[in-house]
């Protein structure tokens, strides 16, 4: 695995969603040796709002990334994982971004008339 970067899960957050991911150990079908990679790289796009074609080359082409999260997405894998890290929230992972909270002008004190 690459090192650890800013966006990447933490060892406690991979313990706690690990055994609910496909292609874990114990579930049918093929293991996947990378589905800590590809969580980081839907991390970092989530995190940055960066375009998925500007992922870096580790997690491999950026539209096989897209397509296993478009695919997780309509399995209920994401679901899944939130209502695990929801139990033990790490309010690392916060975000509040100003710049999507949209307000009624009359409701920001603009002038009237």
């Amino acid at each position: 695995m690459a090192a650890h970067r800013r966006h990447d899960i933490s060892d406690k957050v991979w313990a706690n969603i690990e055994k609910l991911l496909p292609g874990s150990k114990g579930c049918v079908g093929r293991p996947s040796a990378d589905n800590r990679l590809f969580i980081n790289a839907v991390f970092r796009i989530l995190r940055t709002g960066a375009p998925w074609r500007d992922l870096p080359p580790d997690p491999g082409d950026w539209k096989n990334t897209h397509r296993r999260f478009r695919r997780w997405r309509d399995r209920g894998v994401w679901e899944k994982i939130l209502e695990a890290l929801i139990v033990e929230p790490d309010f690392e992972w916060l975000i509040i971004d100003a710049s999507h909270c949209k307000v009624h002008p009359h409701a920001a004190g603009a002038a009237g008339g």
